[in-house]
């Protein structure tokens, strides 16, 4: 898929999947040592605080990350796709699973055990610095976005939630951006810390003045230069 450009975002280093990292032989040598799986939509590939045995390597299809804390509350911490890795954080450290995985579409993945995976890291140095790499980016990217989310209105943060899936997930049609990913209103809700209300308010806001259309878990993009604004706190008349 690729994402439709909108001008005047820029791209994150995070969003390089982990098997793009990696020297062709040595992406081949890693998803030999593993089996394929098959997963239908809306199936948890990964479960929260469950012991883990494997890392996933994503071939096909898209992924949401969530964690639930002890009053229930889900957050949306993720989403992962083809050549995404998920998983390997347990696989080195030994601890439960800290995030459940879902499937938002038919998955192809392939599971490569802990210790294979482990054995492998040890002797490729190349792919152990590509995985370091790439925490590294997924855990500067995630601590710019709490700094930017702090100084947001819930407002703010759903007009930049809306950009960033568009630029990282978006297809271009007729009526605007459509964003390629499935999900539901309480999923964007737990991305930007709010509940399914407010964002159902938002969209209607958002919907009302021809800012974006909707449909079931389908939502298309017509004015991003309003959801800039919004995002940037340059909201001239009534926005």
């Amino acid at each position: 898929m690729t994402a439709a450009h909108l001008p005047g975002d820029d791209g994150l280093d995070d969003r390089v999947p982990f098997l793009a990292r990696l020297e062709s032989d040595e992406r081949s040598a890693l998803l030999t040592l593993g089996h394929e799986l098959n997963f239908g939509p809306r199936t948890q590939l990964l479960h929260q605080n469950e012991p883990s045995s494997h890392v996933l390597l994503i071939l096909h299809g898209w992924t949401k990350v969530t964690a639930a804390a002890a009053n229930g509350y889900e957050a949306l911490l993720a989403l992962r796709g083809p050549g995404d890795i998920i998983g390997e954080s347990a696989a080195l450290t030994g601890r439960p699973r800290s995030a459940t995985v879902t499937s938002l579409e038919a998955v192809r993945a392939i599971a490569v055990e802990h210790e294979r995976f482990t054995v492998f890291l040890g002797r490729s140095p190349a792919a152990s610095f590509a995985l370091l790499g790439l925490t590294s980016d997924r855990t500067r990217a995630a601590d710019r976005r709490r700094l930017e989310f702090a100084s947001m209105s819930v407002r703010e943060r759903f007009a930049a939630l809306l950009l960033d899936l568009a630029r990282t997930h978006g297809r271009r049609t007729d009526e605007g951006v459509e964003l390629a990913v499935p999900l539901s209103k309480q999923e964007l809700a737990g991305s930007v810390g709010a509940s399914r209300e407010m964002v159902q308010r938002l969209l209607k806001e958002l919907r009302d003045r021809g800012v974006v259309t909707t449909g079931r878990r389908a939502l298309v993009i017509m004015r991003p230069d309003v959801l800039r604004r919004i995002a940037r706190a340059e909201r001239p008349g009534p926005w």
